[in-house]
Parts: C-alpha cells; sequence; structure tokens
C-alpha cells in the first residue's frame, strides 16, 4: 500500500474487517429491516434493524443468554439456541409490527445448516417472512437437538412451550 498525499484511506471498518459496505447497499436498497445475525463461540445475537440516516435503529433484539430465563440450561451458542433466540427475537418483531426483513449475517460464510439459518428458521417459525433458500435450513433433528442427547431435546421442548405462553 502506497502512503501519499493522493492516498485513499478504505474506512475504518472496512480496514478492521468488520463492514462489507457494498453488501450493506445492497441490503439496503431492498427498503426492508434487516435481521442481523451475529454469532461467537458462546453467543447468538438477533437483531431487527431500520436504516437511518443518522444510524440503525433496533426495532427488537434477542441474545441468546436470555434463553436462561426460559429454562434453557444447556450451551447457548449451539443449534437449539440459535434456533430458540430467533424464534424469540422474531415474536419481539412481530408484536412491534415488522412483517418482513431480509436476512444479514455479515462477513459470516453461508454454510448449509449453520446456526445461523437456524436462527434464521426462529424467525420464520415467528411469522417474519424472509426470502430464502429451504435448503440451507438445518434439518429438524438438528433443530430440536437429538444430536446433543435427550436432555437437550427436552430442555428444548420446555423453553418452546414457555416461549409460546410468553
Amino acid at each position: 500500500m502506497s502512503y501519499g498525499p493522493r492516498t485513499k484511506v478504505p474506512f475504518r471498518r472496512r480496514r478492521e474487517g468488520k463492514t462489507d459496505y457494498r453488501r450493506r447497499l445492497k441490503l439496503l436498497k431492498g427498503n426492508l429491516p434487516r435481521a442481523v445475525v451475529r454469532k461467537s463461540l458462546q453467543n447468538i445475537s438477533v437483531q431487527i434493524a431500520l436504516y437511518d440516516q443518522g444510524g440503525d435503529t433496533i426495532v427488537a433484539s434477542a441474545v441468546s443468554k436470555e434463553l436462561r430465563r426460559f429454562g434453557w440450561n444447556l450451551n447457548t451458542g449451539n443449534v437449539p439456541a440459535a434456533y430458540l433466540t430467533g424464534l424469540l427475537a422474531g415474536k419481539r418483531a412481530k408484536a412491534k409490527g415488522i412483517a418482513a426483513a431480509v436476512l444479514d449475517i455479515g462477513l459470516n460464510s453461508p454454510a448449509r445448516g449453520a446456526r445461523m439459518f437456524a436462527s434464521l428458521k426462529g424467525l420464520l417459525d415467528a411469522g417474519i417472512d424472509i426470502p430464502h433458500d429451504e435448503s440451507v435450513l438445518p434439518s429438524p433433528e438438528r433443530l430440536q437437538g437429538k444430536h446433543l442427547g435427550e436432555a437437550a431435546v427436552k430442555a428444548f421442548g420446555e423453553v418452546k412451550t414457555k416461549m409460546e405462553a410468553h
């Protein structure tokens, strides 16, 4: 990279590898709220964001740590927790009048059956209309946690019924 008086320095978030501005612009041109899904090793975060000139406005949000209130006592970074977090965020968004959105996975690589798509399935089950391909969604067995054992399936069922009653 050259340094001189004519050098154009990229935006800070682009330099840090946090934002793909071309993809963000494409998402914003759709004039739909964005369903922003971000993952870490131990948590999943789902937000419904509206574009505003001064900065995005978060309409509804859910973090997988909140599942503890509903009785989820397992890891909060797995596929069933991602689904339940998406379901919780979708219910909150639906209560605020959001009917449709577009999925924003940021710089994450889209992989079939990934945690991000488990969150997408939760948003869809909550009644939010999001364009997607059915082949990327995890199988129902993985969503329920059958690959994690009987305790996960039992906890999943209990938490989902509590959420639906909430």
